[in-house]
């Protein structure tokens, strides 16, 4: 069995640790994305809640309806989001 020199085994193993440094990365990345996608995921259900909340209000009469329409008018700038709320298509 040859005997394998120390700047071969040197080299194996450096390539291991480059193999294993990019697994890492891998699995880094991953874990960032599941974490940005948990994320987004909690801020999208935030404003769906506050939504019903002010909404309810605004049914309720707990909020006038003019208070709300004068929230959204300068907020809503797309116009088919201005649709939606019966805004002025301005």
């Amino acid at each position: 069995m040859p005997k394998v020199s120390e700047k071969e085994r040197i080299a194996k193993i450096e390539e291991k640790l480059k193999q294993l440094r990019a697994v890492q990365q891998r699995k880094d990345a991953r874990t960032r994305s599941v974490e940005s996608r948990r994320s987004r995921r909690e801020e999208m259900r935030r404003k769906f809640l506050v939504g019903a909340i002010v909404l309810a209000k605004v049914d309720a009469g707990e909020i006038e309806e003019q208070t709300f329409r004068q929230w959204l008018n300068p907020a809503l700038t797309k116009l088919e989001d201005r649709a939606l709320f019966g805004l002025d298509i301005t």
